[in-house]
């Protein structure tokens, strides 16, 4: 089932992660070795976390490769889902 509107995982960063500590994008650009612009580009939901960026995060954060993952793919199939019926597929199924 999926979750409604999930949010892009950059935003998650920011909320329970950057802002709690009390980092700058700057900073934490620097511990994840990754320009500023990069995680810019995150934060604001203009790019996704690859899987070398879950493992950086992992790292960075204590948390798991998997959980970030996981976030941008409940984000990217609720807004691939939204658009199902403007689809031209045939089914294949007897």
């Amino acid at each position: 089932m999926l979750m409604h509107n999930p949010p892009h995982p950059g935003e998650v960063i920011r909320e329970l992660c950057i802002e709690p500590l009390g980092l700058s994008v700057t900073d934490v650009a620097k511990a994840l070795g990754i320009s500023r612009k990069t995680l810019s580009n995150i934060l604001n939901g203009h790019a996704g976390i690859s899987p070398e960026m879950a493992v950086r995060l992992s790292i960075a954060f204590n948390t798991t490769s998997e959980s970030w993952l996981n976030q941008q793919l409940h984000h990217d199939l609720w807004f691939a889902e939204k658009e199902r019926k403007k689809l031209k597929v045939k089914k294949l199924v007897a």
